[in-house]
């Protein structure tokens, strides 16, 4: 399964794919938007994790690009910004799971599990 994570900070890139690739899941990352423009016109990701403030906009608003171009993928967003408020929001643009920083890997192996099943 490819994932595609979309988040300015490296570590977390890093994080993610490691725990990812525990679950034989092939990650690619980008760490800005117009990045990941480009990648998901490459690749063909099934599930995007998504962070919400990135160098060249807000990840909430990039949620529109990726519902209208490629319906079939899975939004997760990660986030430090991890309000009630945030939360609706994301949900209400089409974001399938919110997960606030920092999350650990049983947040995201559940996280997984759900949009799998």
């Amino acid at each position: 399964m490819k994932v595609l994570i979309i988040d300015d900070e490296i570590d977390i890139c890093y994080l993610l794919s490691s725990i990812l690739k525990q679950n034989n899941c092939q990650t690619q990352f980008v760490n800005n938007l117009a990045d990941a423009i480009e990648e998901l016109k490459n690749s063909s990701p099934l599930i995007v994790f998504l962070d919400n403030h990135l160098p060249d906009g807000l990840g909430i608003e990039f949620v529109d690009h990726i519902k209208e171009n490629y319906p079939a993928i899975k939004i997760i967003m990660i986030t430090a910004y991890d309000t009630i408020i945030e939360r609706q929001h994301a949900i209400s643009k089409g974001v399938d799971i919110f997960l606030g920083k920092p999350f650990t890997k049983e947040n995201i192996n559940t996280a997984m599990e759900k949009l799998i099943n």
